[in-house]
């Protein structure tokens, strides 16, 4: 009597107890997913992983339509002067002062290149006259004194300008980089200038 019982209590399921069913349908909301949730890095990164191209040649236009896409805002910058895409050897607030100085003055050496070819023109014209082969010499060795007399002024000038206003700036190959932007022509200089001349950079 008391055996069979006991065997009923064990195989009736108790009363509190939930059908298999129902937990399995009604789960909490609050109750962890089974998997940890993933970091951000670890998601953008398959993210990533899902956007490679799966051919080189894929692989190859990417990279064409990245670079191309690149020198375009390179070249508006180098067109309008923002800094966020202009080349290396052009950023920073110390090279824009050096172009902003060089750009607020007249300099011998940007007329270097239209001088020689009207030398050339007249070389080439008075090749049998004396006269004229006296002037193109004249005019060769004017034009040489202004420009190396005039490119020593400025980059000594240039120099103290840069000492004073960036004492701890690494101004090393600042000079040179105005130097060579004197030798341009003003409309073919790029960055194109963003100051008139007369203007104080």
């Amino acid at each position: 009597m008391f055996g069979s019982r006991s065997k009923d209590e064990k195989a009736a399921p108790p009363q509190d107890a939930a059908p298999a069913s129902l937990t399995k349908s009604t789960r909490d909301p609050q109750a962890p997913k089974g998997r940890p949730t993933p970091k951000r890095s670890e998601a953008q990164t398959q993210r990533r992983t899902m956007a490679t191209p799966t051919n080189r040649k894929e692989a190859a236009k990417r990279v064409r339509e990245e670079r191309r896409a690149a020198m375009t805002k390179q070249r508006e910058a180098l067109a309008g002067g923002d800094e966020r895409f202009l080349p290396v050897r052009d950023k920073g607030p110390v090279r824009k002062f050096v172009r902003d100085y060089v750009d607020s003055r007249w300099h011998a050496a940007e007329f270097f290149l239209p001088v020689a070819v009207v030398i050339l023109v007249l070389g080439m014209i008075g090749s049998r006259s004396s006269s004229l082969l006296t002037l193109t010499s004249v005019l060769w060795g004017v034009m040489i004194v202004a420009m190396v007399g005039q490119s020593l002024l400025t980059a000594r000038l240039l120099k103290k300008q840069l000492r004073e206003r960036f004492p701890k700036e690494n101004l090393r190959g600042t000079v040179f980089y105005g130097i060579m932007r004197t030798m341009q022509l003003r409309r073919m200089r790029l960055p194109k200038p963003q100051v008139k001349r007369g203007e104080k950079p």
